[in-house]
């Protein structure tokens, strides 16, 4: 990871702007959170989140999430791990101590790893809404038969999580309105759906939780 410095009171204005946009879109913006997505940058990227009072923090690749986890001991469940990228079951053994929510289990397998490692764990369901190889997420049709497997293992399945098409924002509103009906179906109250450059189009169409990188901490260093 890039050596960066973030500053608490620079996130908590670019957070008061991501709250500004949010309640643009909704009707009810206190319903939404706000996940600040650190990846690819220091440690100091949480420090900051959480000196600006975001308690979400989500990552995409196990390296980082363990080694942060350790430079920033948790306490009273702050901060709150969403693991957000590709489930690879010979890393759930590191990640499973630390991991609140497992976004984007897209296969019985993965739900199957998890509780083998945390017994009860909250989980969302990834849907596929863009249809391109390699990204992940269940079809939608299978997405109901997915959700009882994954509890039959003793997984908590809170909601359904998806990740817009490439290209503008209003490409992603059919995808995130037939994941926001097909949640409503299943009676699951969370959505992870939304990013920086799309979170109005999925807060409109019925989002509970965005996941914002770039909105709170600027343009990502290259990886290595």
């Amino acid at each position: 990871m890039t050596p960066t410095r973030f500053r608490a009171e620079d996130v908590a204005d670019r957070l008061a702007e991501v709250r500004r946009r949010i309640a643009a879109a909704s009707a009810d913006p206190s319903s939404v959170t706000v996940v600040a997505v650190t990846k690819g940058f220091g440690d100091d990227a949480v420090r900051a989140a959480l000196g600006a009072g975001i308690i979400d923090i989500g990552e995409n690749y196990a390296d980082e999430l363990v080694a942060k986890a350790a430079a920033i001991p948790g306490g009273e469940g702050v901060p709150r791990w969403h693991f957000l990228g590709s489930i690879q079951r010979n890393k759930v053994a590191r990640l499973a101590p630390l991991v609140a929510c497992w976004q984007g289990v897209s296969r019985l397998e993965e739900g199957r790893a998890i509780a083998k490692r945390q017994p009860g764990a909250g989980v969302l369901i990834q849907v596929d809404i863009a249809g391109i190889p390699g990204r992940g997420g269940c079809e939608p049709e299978g997405v109901p038969a997915l959700v009882s497997a994954v509890r039959d293992e003793g997984l908590a399945v809170a909601g359904l999580m998806a990740v817009g098409p490439p290209g503008l924002p209003e490409e992603s509103r059919a995808g995130f309105r037939a994941v926001t009906a097909l949640a409503d179906r299943l009676d699951l109250p969370v959505r992870s759906l939304g990013m920086t450059e799309d979170l109005e189009v999925a807060v409109a169409e019925g989002s509970t939780m965005v996941r914002i990188g770039r909105g709170l901490f600027g343009d990502r260093p290259p990886r290595d």
